[in-house]
């Protein structure tokens, strides 16, 4: 399988098992679209590939069309039936048949988070957790529980050396003193059992501090800051508990924990942090939020589409599409022109590595949710991950007492991967998003295999942006080291 598209003045070409990605000229992309078509239609690539009269055919049409000798395109023809014989394009896929295995493999744990907070002192109104009490289950974990939860860690993480443990909500940072406490005790087991703890805080940055700051920096590997972009769209859905923004109450506080974060001269100098917002039909227009937190300084970006009831106001729908695709592209070109101007910043869904990215062994098996990872409410209750906190049916167990709904894991690690889901095999850009979100397809669909149709959309539009974004970049790197 293939996918073309035009985007930016580049003919995009890639393809999906393989990973490869062209850029090609105009009469390469339309020799290329006509052999796609007989192939979507039924032919074996190598047999189409050796049948003369069919070459012959596609050759002098597009020489026609393009008013070019007919040697020209057949001599193209050929360099496209070598990328096929290379693997590069229509390439076969090796991975369903051993998809099974891959995911059973997923049976060591690596990472939990830590719900240490079942409480917030933000009340945003389109909280996925119920306004950070998810729903009424309120709470605040004890350092005991933490510790035991480490503990829980570290006994089912096997032989792996790197663990990571996040420190969620609610807002963390109403129990701040529990998550130093608990951190420090990573930090003990790290000696008694050869492990290495990577520790993450995602906050609301109310409560931010010059103790939040200078812990974050020694204790911390990365620090995940909500903000939803320029003011108004920011007080307008995250708001605190009297109903008034945040906006103002955080700014500062964000810029004082990034400012130390990526000071060069401090110690350690491997201290990670990204933005991470969420647009709604409020701001549609999601990408002037995106280039406003870069206004502001902050280099690493993130913005989500909200996952909500279709009935709330704040919802994303099917007419909205069209525009979050244009947001989409407006957000890239804006981002290359930065780069030119030696002004970029990274926006997460457009990291993409085309030459060392995740591995296929990630690729095909998902996220690892309920396998490899696991969330801990503040009573120590198992679920397979943050977002399904609160559906009391995919409770998988305590760590007290281990997994003692062995059914809830086996959704997942029997279930759950590319080829598992209803729509995936199918698509182009499965190696790139590993199947998607199980936890979105299950709140939308009640199914984890059902994809969010919603979603894919908006995430395929991403891999065209960032594909894209990749060929701008080779092209400026060319013709930089040909001007040399």
């Amino acid at each position: 399988m293939i996918h073309c598209y035009k985007l930016n003045g580049f003919n995009i070409v890639a393809d999906a098992a393989s990973g490869a990605v062209h850029s090609v000229d105009e009469v390469a992309y339309d020799l290329i679209g006509l052999f796609d078509e007989k192939i979507r239609n039924g032919a074996d690539p190598a047999d189409l590939f050796g049948d003369s009269g069919a070459r012959a055919d596609i050759a002098s049409e597009v020489a026609h069309r393009y008013d070019i000798p007919l040697n020209d395109s057949q001599e193209t023809i050929e360099d496209i039936s070598e990328l096929h014989r290379k693997g590069l394009l229509w390439s076969e896929d090796p991975f369903e048949d051993a998809a099974s295995e891959i995911k059973m493999k997923q049976s060591v744990l690596k990472a939990i988070c830590l719900h240490v907070a079942h409480g917030c002192n933000m009340d945003c109104e389109y909280c996925f957790a119920g306004k950070g009490d998810y729903s009424g289950k309120s709470g605040i974990m004890s350092a005991e529980t933490g510790k035991r939860a480490l503990d829980y860690l570290v006994e089912h993480s096997g032989s792996r050396k790197h663990l990571e443990v996040d420190f969620f909500g609610g807002e963390p940072l109403i129990n701040w003193d529990v998550c130093k406490e608990i951190v420090a005790y990573g930090r003990e087991l790290e000696k008694k059992h050869d492990k290495i703890f990577n520790f993450t805080l995602t906050t609301n940055g109310v409560l931010i501090d010059e103790d939040v700051i200078d812990f974050t920096n020694r204790e911390m590997g990365n620090v995940v800051l909500s903000m939803d972009g320029r003011r108004a769209t920011h007080d307008r859905m995250r708001r605190d508990k009297s109903g008034e923004g945040t906006y103002d109450a955080i700014m500062d506080n964000f810029r004082a924990l990034v400012a130390a974060r990526t000071d060069e001269d401090a110690e350690p100098k491997s201290r990670e942090y990204y933005m991470r917002g969420t647009y709604t039909a409020y701001n549609r227009d999601f990408a002037a939020d995106v280039m406003a937190m870069a206004d502001l300084g902050f280099r690493e970006t993130s913005i989500e589409p909200v996952v909500a009831d279709p009935s709330a106001p704040y919802a994303l729908r099917e007419e909205d599409l069209p525009q979050l695709f244009g947001e989409y592209e407006k957000l890239a070109l804006e981002m290359l022109a930065r780069e030119e101007r030696g002004e970029g910043f990274s926006f997460y869904h457009y990291t993409v590595d085309l030459e060392g990215g995740p591995c296929i062994y990630k690729r095909v098996s998902g996220c690892g949710v309920a396998t490899e990872y696991l969330a801990v409410t503040p009573t120590g209750d198992l679920y397979p991950c943050h977002q399904f906190v609160g559906d009391d049916e995919m409770i998988a167990g305590n760590i007290f007492e281990g997994i003692t709904h062995p059914e809830t894991v086996e959704i997942f690690s029997k279930g759950n991967n590319i080829y598992t889901r209803d729509r995936c095999r199918d698509c182009w850009a499965r190696l790139y998003c590993a199947g998607g979100c199980a936890a979105n397809n299950y709140h939308a669909n009640g199914d984890i295999n059902k994809v969010y149709e919603f979603g894919c959309r908006l995430h395929r539009k991403r891999m065209e942006c960032a594909l894209m974004m990749a060929a701008a970049r080779q092209e400026r790197e060319d013709m930089e080291n040909n001007a040399e």
